[in-house]
């Protein structure tokens, strides 16, 4: 490491719309439950339901006969540009990969593809598709959050943090990184509290940002 220090770096990141070129979920959702999720989507916004709740509520309205779409679907939204790159340089260096998601793991396997492998541990909402519509479950519940990041992060013996966000469900994790790239609603809000961050574009941003912190 550089400065000749010794730490143990971790790299937690978000993945609709941070690994992925958009929102992915809320794509999702815009496509099969157009009118449900504009009705949801008002009370998100508005502070009437949490997100814990909404996001369980909308997922459980997905039929299990349309949850094949929803992977095809997925599997077409562009990865953001340097993604490869970054994860290439992480695991040169040894350097963890933790993808930490509020929406469902089997679209966060599908919008990954073949560069599922070369992430270290996915966390994301599991979804029982056995019945007629979707049936959530989380190990990780708590707060607003149907996957709460920094209970997750708290797992990992990491003397470093590296946080990687957008939006309003990456403020905790945000808060509780050493080293935070924030774009979208996270830079926002993280502005608005006066928080230390890094904007970023794409993930060829935060490579060079790690490449100086974290020399050979």
């Amino acid at each position: 490491m550089n400065n000749g220090q010794s730490v143990k770096p971790y790299v937690f990141c978000d993945f609709d719309g941070t690994i992925t070129a958009e929102e992915s979920l809320q794509a999702v959702l815009e496509h099969f439950l157009p009118k449900e999720w504009h009705q949801m989507k008002t009370k998100l916004e508005s502070g009437a339901v949490t997100l814990r709740s909404g996001v369980r509520e909308m997922l459980e309205a997905i039929s299990s006969d349309q949850y094949p779409d929803t992977l095809d679907f997925v599997r077409q939204i562009p990865l953001r540009p340097g993604f490869a790159e970054l994860l290439a340089f992480l695991r040169a260096r040894d350097i963890p990969f933790v993808v930490i998601s509020g929406g469902v793991r089997g679209m966060v396997e599908a919008g990954l593809g073949y560069l599922t492998g070369q992430v270290d541990e996915i966390f994301a909402v599991d979804v029982d598709d056995s019945g007629p519509f979707l049936k959530v479950h989380s190990g990780f519940e708590g707060g607003d959050e149907l996957v709460a990041k920094a209970a997750v992060m708290d797992r990992f013996d990491a003397d470093f943090r590296v946080v990687i966000g957008d939006g309003m469900t990456d403020h905790n994790m945000a808060r509780h990184g050493n080293l935070v790239f924030a774009r979208g609603r996270l830079a926002r809000y993280l502005e608005k509290h006066n928080i230390d961050h890094v904007p970023w574009k794409d993930f060829h941003d935060v490579r060079k940002v790690l490449e100086k912190r974290f020399s050979r």
